[in-house]
């Protein structure tokens, strides 16, 4: 069992792999930071110096100004502006996946479609033949 860990461990889908989720964890603190500090101050701006992070419903039924006041006084909150810059930040990492998906794919060398190599049927289906022509 721990030669096959081994194997596993050692085969480079999983480097590959953990090289992926350390970029990715990377890319998150970019994307949250131009979430955060570079998208939302202008959108809240238009749209009447809203900050999507304070929108919130109290369950505990008191009115509180800010998430953090909500928070401090212990209240139970449905922080629905969380939410929505959780989903512009998917957003904007998925189009960025995909454009650098599209970028290496277009990079790739395309391989010029070689002739399937014949299978041992035909193979063998080709020395009988020759060997009959032979006699």
């Amino acid at each position: 069992m721990l030669n096959e860990f081994k194997t596993f461990i050692s085969r480079g889908n999983v480097v590959d792999l953990a090289v992926g989720i350390i970029i990715g964890a990377a890319f998150t603190a970019i994307v949250t930071s131009l979430v955060n500090d570079i998208l939302m101050p202008p959108l809240g701006y238009v749209l009447g110096g809203i900050d999507f992070s304070d929108y919130f419903v109290s369950l505990s039924g008191g009115e509180y100004p800010t998430l953090q006041a909500a928070k401090d006084a212990g209240a139970a909150t449905v922080n629905y502006g969380l939410f929505i810059n959780a989903i512009l930040k998917f957003l904007i990492v998925s189009w960025a996946v995909f454009i650098l998906v599209k970028q290496v794919n277009r990079f790739k060398k395309k391989e010029e479609a070689k002739p399937a190599a014949p299978t041992k049927s035909e193979e063998l289906l080709t020395e009988i033949r020759d060997l009959l022509r032979s006699r």
